[in-house]
């Protein structure tokens, strides 16, 4: 029995031993407060350029991460959070390098660094303040690359509201009443004015191209009128021979037609010997087709002479005509031919 006792007690004891053992070497095993190795590890979206991957990591701040990345952030990186701030699972930090640029506003040329996301993050930062016309190459959302030379060309724009004389027409006129080559001015008329609006555009220091906008007149010409003297009506039938179509420029217009010939006795008539207008019948006096000559129009026809429209016959259709005599005898030995007839102007 006491033999018993004795081995229970010392199984006992060396068990009590093992224990005390075993739990010394156990904490001695146990990290120290601020050891990395004592936090739990999470999970953190790292943004470098354009790439972005998820990393785990045992860091306490933002710095650490940083550094655990194998990064030494110069002062003038872009870091998106504070480099002493607590590192939370799941967050999001985005680290971008400064990269050099030549910049060029206008004539002005400056050599920079930059860690800014796009051109136009870049131009802010730096202080250029972009005009609504203003020109930016590359484009303002373009991404800043290393050793890019960034252009910024100022645009000027304006309109102008321009006015120009319009020059009056001339018309020249024949008139039997001056004496044949004298000129005389029946009206100077006046010059219109047209107003146009014009867009000019001015790029750097290159000359300013311009663009018409809109353009109305805001006062038309008053033809100028011309009377050219060529004494009677006789002294036409110089400009005759020029032919049909010189004559054509003397003249508002010339028509080939048919002629016959009437005396103021002839059938048709009345008995007064007027004719349609209320004029006396004889030579000068000419029966036309109204749709085709207006009556009361000066005409002159080369061999017979100046005259009038004035009268109409129902025979007397389109490109007809029926000039007037004085007696029978010469309106028959006028017979039928075929003529030249000028409008006058």
């Amino acid at each position: 029995m006491i033999v018993s006792d004795r081995k229970r007690a010392t199984s006992v004891a060396l068990s009590l031993l093992s224990l005390f053992f075993l739990g010394t070497s156990v904490g001695s095993a146990d990290p120290t407060p601020g050891d990395p190795a004592a936090l739990p590890s999470v999970s953190v979206n790292f943004i470098r350029g354009d790439v972005a991957a998820t990393y785990p990591t045992r860091a306490h701040t933002v710095a650490e991460f940083i550094q655990e990345r194998g990064i030494d952030p110069a002062a003038d990186d872009f870091l998106s959070a504070p480099p002493d701030q607590t590192i939370a699972s799941g967050m999001t930090i985005e680290y971008r390098p400064a990269v050099p640029i030549v910049l060029l506003v206008g004539n002005e040329r400056r050599w920079i660094r930059s860690s800014a996301a796009s051109v136009g993050e870049m131009l802010a930062a730096t202080g250029v303040k972009l005009g609504p016309n203003d020109e930016v190459y590359p484009a303002s959302d373009a991404r800043v690359a290393p050793q890019e030379i960034v252009h910024v060309v100022r645009v000027a724009v304006w309109t102008k509201k321009l006015h120009s004389a319009i020059l009056p027409p001339v018309h020249r006129r024949f008139d039997a009443s001056l004496e044949e080559g004298t000129l005389k001015t029946a009206d100077a008329g006046r010059s219109g004015i047209r107003e146009v609006i014009v867009r000019f555009t001015k790029r750097g220091d290159d000359l300013p191209t311009h663009a018409l906008i809109a353009s109305r007149i805001i006062r038309a010409p008053r033809p100028k009128v011309i009377l050219l003297g060529v004494g009677e009506y006789l002294s036409l039938a110089r400009f005759a021979k020029v032919g049909f179509e010189g004559a054509v420029k003397f003249f508002g217009s010339a028509m080939h037609m048919v002629a016959t010939a009437y005396s103021a006795t002839c059938y048709g008539c009345s008995g007064s010997g007027l004719t349609a207008i209320g004029v006396r019948a004889g030579h000068g006096i000419v029966a036309v087709d109204p749709s085709v000559i207006p009556l009361g129009t000066k005409l002159y026809i080369p061999g017979y002479g100046p005259a009038l429209a004035g009268d109409t016959g129902g025979a007397i259709n389109g490109r007809r005509i029926d000039l007037g005599f004085n007696n029978e005898q010469d309106a028959q030995r006028f017979g039928r031919q075929a003529v030249t007839v000028y409008v006058l102007r």
